[in-house]
């Protein structure tokens, strides 16, 4: 799920195509030493299982204990043969150059991802999945239930609106016009958001600040049953902030806003939450247009039922 986060923001890997010289030495250096090792390994584990098995036929008779050596062996020597390091794209088909351009960028979108993920929260919490859904994907809930959180912060207008197999993004306009919004030392008064909803559980909101870096949010929310759903934060970010000091702040800001949501999201329990299944009764407002996509792509005659017994499936 985190690669579809890097996919959908360019801005994570724009600044690596300075770097790709030194960054494929690395990547190319790694690589080999993987190969290395697993290639060393296997004569190894050959030579090893050779030698307990002259040892154990040399006396003409197999002991239990001797019998349990060769079969340990020859298990973990299967099983190195399974831990061949990968390769997404075969060397002898590319070019040299595209290869190693291949790895850098593999290996320094790994790097980069774990180096920007600041923190990790989750929760389980006494509401139905299909709630927290139409809570994450309705904008007006921005302006209205995180009213304090956000300090009146303000949507002016929708940008762009895309459809994908399995969701949607929505670009909106967004702004601060209070002068003493604590926000403003994250980002500008007035800049663009990306809402993408990934799959039925993943929705991405893509926040920008201050000299192209951003501040992505991904949420996860799996229904339990039909009254719980597993809700999961990770906030990943590449302000050149303190990453202690940032995460602090940013533990503070979810849970903060998800104080927020939990009166919302009772309220919304309480009503006929069949409703919000429904297409014919979905809001047309442009404000709703990414849980509308919900609804067409997911929202049939018991589907709430279907995506339940799908995660638990899984």
């Amino acid at each position: 799920m985190y690669i579809n986060c890097l996919k959908n923001n360019k801005v994570f890997t724009e600044h690596q195509d300075s770097k790709i010289p030194n960054i494929v030495e690395i990547a190319l250096f790694i690589d080999q030493i993987k190969s290395s090792i697993w290639l060393f390994g296997i004569p190894s584990w050959l030579f090893g299982i050779t030698d307990r098995s002259i040892a154990a036929f040399a006396d003409g008779y197999l002991s239990p204990i001797e019998i349990f050596q060769l079969f340990t062996a020859s298990f973990f020597f299967v099983s190195w043969l399974y831990l061949k390091p990968e390769e997404s794209f075969n060397s002898n088909d590319l070019d040299p150059t595209q290869y190693q351009e291949y790895l850098a960028r593999t290996q320094a979108n790994k790097l980069q991802l774990k180096k920007r993920h600041m923190i990790s929260q989750e929760y389980i919490l006494p509401f139905p999945y299909i709630c927290q859904i139409y809570h994450l994907l309705n904008l007006k809930h921005l302006e209205t239930v995180h009213r304090f959180s956000l300090n009146n912060l303000k949507i002016l207008s929708i940008s762009e609106f895309q459809i994908t197999s399995a969701g949607g993004r929505i670009t909106f306009q967004t702004i601060l016009d209070s002068p003493a919004n604590p926000l403003r030392i994250w980002r500008q008064p007035t800049v663009e958001v990306d809402l993408i909803l990934h799959t039925p559980y993943t929705v991405e909101l893509s926040i920008p600040v201050y000299n192209n870096k951003r501040i992505i949010v991904i949420f996860h929310a799996f229904p339990l049953n039909h009254s719980e759903h597993q809700l999961f934060i990770d906030i990943y970010s590449d302000l050149g902030w303190p990453k202690p000091l940032l995460q602090i702040i940013l533990h503070f800001a979810s849970c903060l806003t998800l104080f927020e949501d939990l009166p919302y999201l009772r309220a919304l329990t309480e009503k006929n939450i069949e409703r919000l299944f429904n297409l014919s009764r979905t809001s047309n407002h442009e404000s709703a247009l990414l849980f509308k996509r919900f609804v067409e792509l997911y929202g049939s005659s018991g589907e709430e039922t279907k995506l339940l017994e799908g995660r638990e499936d899984s």
